[in-house]
């Protein structure tokens, strides 16, 4: 703000109340944000950024300075609130302030609470409100995400929707409950009428499947937090794949390349797009299955224990990335014969998300029949993506490639901390979660229900 001299104060705001600026932009070029500022000595309005203000300051010799009045900025942000509900947009992010009465007690309760190898805060059941356990698997998983944890708890989430509506807020008030210390059982009645709103192919108490809820829960919370941006350790604007700044894309975002070579002239083709989840196939479904990697004489392979005719994510994760022929039927037109020819295609990642997301395809549906595969697939706790990377075709093309990854390189090394299991049939069954809650600590969350579990429970279970 710029002000005259102390001395003069009282003058000014007597002078101030019998003379009203007929509106608050810049007086100079008309603008109505760039850091506006207003004189307290005469009725005028200049921005910073074009430093319109100092010109005035200097000009008029109204000395440029600034003071902090609580009054005046209680008024400012009453008034500000007035104006986000004028303009449809309801409450905005404000920051946490304690109150007099909330010093007082932090002065008087300076206790806190400890996290420590054997705390239980975070582990909190779900009732299951009528074939929701698709819903709660998913919400145990995504509470116990580190990042995302991070994140609601220090309270970024910066609300630019109308009042009630919001599924970030709603998630923001489910960490809050989920890390109150309370054990009995949440009743996530809200949760599940903003899901009902946003996603209406989900809405009912039909049984679900827990993957579509994960996909239209990650699309949902994109949508409503885009306004919430995420800036790196420089203070800049992070990036990705699909160019969003939001919570949900700087931790699930990670892009997939496609290279469609030509079996002509050998042009290659590239495109990449951006993906929140890997739909794996599974050997014993109607698509036919690459054969498995070696490893059958029991070796471990990724971490991965390889039993005689068993399958393992790498299995799933080799078949995935592959060159498939593309086959008579589905020419493309290559850019360097000018004609249509037959070409291969071959998925790898450009670019790994934070938190990366494996989805068993295990439920079958065709024109013929619709079931459940049951194909037991083995997965490990640590997960090496590095040769499933288009940078390790790279060079593998050039003959540059060594299979021994340095063990120092921890950049595509995953370690696992949830695990979403569906027992039963297509028709009938029911989803839990292995989540984990510490270093080696794995939980059973089976809607309001959390038992202890072992490691040896987890690496045992389906996985869907």
């Amino acid at each position: 703000m710029d002000r005259p001299p102390v001395q003069n104060k009282g003058f000014i705001w007597q002078k101030m109340f019998t003379h009203h600026a007929k509106s608050c932009i810049c007086h100079m070029c008309g603008a109505h944000l760039n850091r506006l500022h207003s004189c307290l000595y005469c009725v005028f309005f200049g921005c910073f950024t074009k430093k319109h203000i100092h010109e005035h300051a200097k000009n008029k010799r109204h000395n440029l300075d600034y003071i902090y009045d609580k009054d005046m900025e209680q008024i400012a942000k009453e008034e500000q609130r007035k104006a986000w509900k004028l303009q449809g947009i309801g409450e905005k992010y404000t920051t946490w302030e304690p109150t007099k009465r909330e010093l007082e007690l932090l002065r008087h309760n300076p206790k806190r609470r400890k996290i420590t190898t054997n705390c239980t805060i975070g582990l909190r059941g779900l009732i299951n409100l009528g074939n929701t356990c698709f819903m709660n698997c998913i919400v145990q998983a995504l509470t116990h995400t580190p990042l995302l944890r991070d994140f609601f708890l220090s309270d970024r989430h910066k609300c630019e929707m109308q009042s009630n509506s919001c599924l970030v807020c709603e998630m923001s008030q489910l960490f809050q409950e989920f890390y109150s210390g309370h054990r009995s059982p949440h009743i996530p009645f809200r949760l599940l009428h903003l899901v009902w709103t946003h996603a209406r192919h989900l809405a009912g108490y039909e049984q679900q499947d827990a993957h579509e809820f994960l996909i239209a829960a990650l699309d949902v919370l994109h949508r409503h937090c885009k306004g919430d941006t995420i800036r790196d350790d420089n203070g800049k604007k992070a990036n990705n794949p699909n160019h969003c700044n939001c919570i949900i894309d700087q931790i699930f975002t990670g892009g997939l390349q496609s290279d469609v070579t030509c079996q002509v002239c050998h042009g290659v083709s590239t495109t990449i797009d951006p993906f929140w989840d890997i739909s794996l196939d599974l050997p014993g479904s109607s698509t036919p299955f690459w054969p498995l990697s070696p490893g059958g004489d029991g070796s471990t392979v990724n971490g991965e224990s390889h039993l005689s005719g068993s399958t393992t994510l790498t299995d799933c994760l080799r078949r995935f990335t592959r060159p498939e022929h593309l086959g008579s039927s589905a020419k493309i037109k290559c850019g360097g014969c000018h004609s249509y020819q037959e070409s291969t295609k071959q998925l790898t990642m450009k670019k790994l998300p934070i938190v990366a997301c494996f989805h068993l395809k295990r439920f079958e549906h065709s024109a013929k029949l619709r079931r459940k595969i049951t194909t037991y697939v083995s997965f490990p706790l640590e997960l090496d993506m590095t040769p499933f990377m288009a940078s390790s075709k790279e060079s593998r093309m050039n003959g540059q490639y060594q299979q021994t990854v340095d063990v120092l390189n921890n950049d595509n090394k995953y370690s696992l901390f949830a695990v979403v299991n569906h027992q039963g049939t297509l028709e009938s069954g029911h989803y839990t979660s292995f989540i984990r809650q510490h270093k080696d600590q794995w939980f059973k969350c089976d809607d309001a229900i959390i038992t202890k579990a072992s490691i040896k429970d987890v690496l045992d279970s389906e996985g869907c």
